[in-house]
């Protein structure tokens, strides 16, 4: 199974929005993240499921997502808000994976730092940063557990916008 993690979009300043749950993705975020998609479609050819945090901002990321992966079933996912749990993330993956399947998970930092650390290493007291809108694939080869996944790339937003 291999698992896309990609940090939301760039969105509004906190002192502009409501609340932070309801920040917007800024009209450049929107145009900068159709270009990533548009590098990920070049390296990750189908996505089968996406799961994205309840808050505004990695929805609309998830959406854009989701526009260039129309069969991917698509939900929500309470554990990819801030400060959810790594263990629920892992129960959700070893649920709905499969060997040949790819799973998108669209969230926030530090959270998805640490899960992918802790996917990759087994430890959550040192993370990787992903910069808003960048993402990282991670493959489990046999078993779905913490400390088991391999790092396949991790790639900037730039770096993703280059490959279109």
């Amino acid at each position: 199974m291999r698992v896309l993690i990609i940090r939301h979009a760039p969105a509004e300043d906190r002192e502009s929005a409501q609340s932070d749950e309801l920040r917007p993705l800024t009209n450049k975020g929107k145009a900068k993240m159709r270009q990533n998609v548009q590098g990920l479609q070049a390296i990750v050819p189908q996505i089968d499921r996406i799961a994205d945090s309840p808050l505004i901002r990695a929805q609309q990321t998830a959406g854009l997502l989701h526009a260039a992966y129309p069969n991917a079933i698509r939900e929500t996912l309470p554990a990819l808000a801030p400060d959810g749990s790594e263990f629920a993330l892992l129960t959700y993956l070893q649920q709905h994976g499969s060997k040949t399947q790819t799973i998108a998970l669209v969230g926030h930092e530090p959270d998805l730092g640490a899960l992918a650390t802790w996917l990759l290493s087994g430890q959550v007291d040192n993370w990787m940063p992903l910069k808003k809108g960048a993402a990282c694939l991670l493959e489990f080869v046999d078993v779905v557990e913490a400390g088991q996944a391999e790092l396949c790339w991790l790639l900037r937003p730039k770096q993703l916008r280059q490959l279109v």
